[in-house]
């Protein structure tokens, strides 16, 4: 049953975050849910960088998604090269 909450909120992060996102984002549902999961590794591992305290879940939430964000610009910059050439 965890994996099933952690699929679950990875999938409401990514979705937040390609809601924040401009521009056209990869995939569908499985994608996206990747998309959270991984952005709330990068949101962790910068909030342990600038020493924020993310032992609240609302702190962590939005770590997560600023992750996520961080990491559908890193894709833009990647595809948007990619597509110029």
């Amino acid at each position: 049953m965890q994996y099933v909450w952690i699929a679950l909120i990875g999938l409401v992060i990514g979705v937040i975050a390609k809601f924040l996102t401009p521009g056209r984002d990869p995939g569908g549902c499985i994608v996206t849910m990747l998309i959270g999961l991984v952005g709330s590794i990068i949101g962790s591992f910068l909030a342990s960088i600038l020493g924020i305290d993310i032992s609240s879940g609302a702190s962590w939430a939005v770590m997560s998604v600023v992750g996520a964000v961080i990491l559908l610009l890193l894709y833009h910059l990647i595809i948007g090269r990619r597509n110029a050439r």
